[in-house]
């Protein structure tokens, strides 16, 4: 179970906004990487992905790419400078982990 700090139940409502994209656009670019990297092992020496695979790549690039739009516009939407403060140190502290 998340603490408040690791979920970021401390932070003000609009930057929370932003930690919850950010959380999103972590979670997306994993899921795409992670299948990029089997794909590859499993066809390093020969063969190409099938079709569902190469969609799968597809659909979870175009998740990623939804959810980096969200995480900018939720950034652009943070007004308060101690606002954008705290999730900056909160993405810091993340980006550390």
């Amino acid at each position: 179970m998340s603490s408040p700090e690791h979920n970021g139940a401390a932070l003000p409502a609009d930057a929370r906004q932003a930690w919850e994209a950010y959380l999103a656009m972590r979670a997306s670019k994993q899921a795409y990487f992670s299948l990029l990297s089997d794909v590859d092992e499993k066809y390093k020496t020969e063969g190409q992905p099938t079709q569902e695979e190469s969609e799968r790549l597809a659909e979870l690039l175009a998740a990623h790419d939804a959810n980096v739009k969200a995480f900018n516009a939720a950034m652009a939407a943070i007004t308060e400078p101690a606002s954008r403060q705290a999730l900056l140190l909160k993405l810091q502290t993340a980006s550390e982990e």
